[in-house]
C-alpha cells in the first residue's frame, strides 16, 4: 500500500490512484501510532492532509487507512486541539 523513500510516501486512494505524500508527523493518542501526510506533488495551498494509522514492523513503515469513522473522527478532533495548543503558544 506504501512505499517510503526520504519522506515521500506513496499511497493508493479509493479509486486506485498513486498519490505521493510527505510525512509531516507522527503522532501517538490512546496507545496507538498516527502518520500526518501532506500530498507532496500539489501547491502548499491547494494539498490535503492524509491521515493513516501508522505501525512498524519487522523494521519497515506501514501506512493503513483508518476504515473506523469513529477512530478518524476522534484522531482529527485531537490533532485540532494539538494545533490549537501550538497557535496559543
Amino acid at each position: 500500500m506504501s512505499e517510503e523513500e526520504n519522506n515521500i510516501i506513496e499511497i493508493t486512494d479509493d479509486e486506485g490512484n498513486s498519490i505521493n505524500c510527505e510525512l509531516y508527523d507522527i503522532i501517538e493518542y490512546e496507545g496507538k501510532q498516527y502518520a500526518i501526510l501532506v500530498e507532496a506533488d500539489i501547491a502548499e495551498d491547494e494539498a490535503e492532509m492524509v491521515l493513516m494509522r501508522y505501525l512498524e514492523e519487522d523494521g519497515e513503515s506501514i501506512f493503513e487507512t483508518i476504515e473506523d469513522d469513529d477512530e478518524f473522527e476522534k484522531v482529527s478532533q485531537y490533532i485540532e486541539t494539538l494545533e490549537a495548543d501550538e497557535n496559543e503558544e
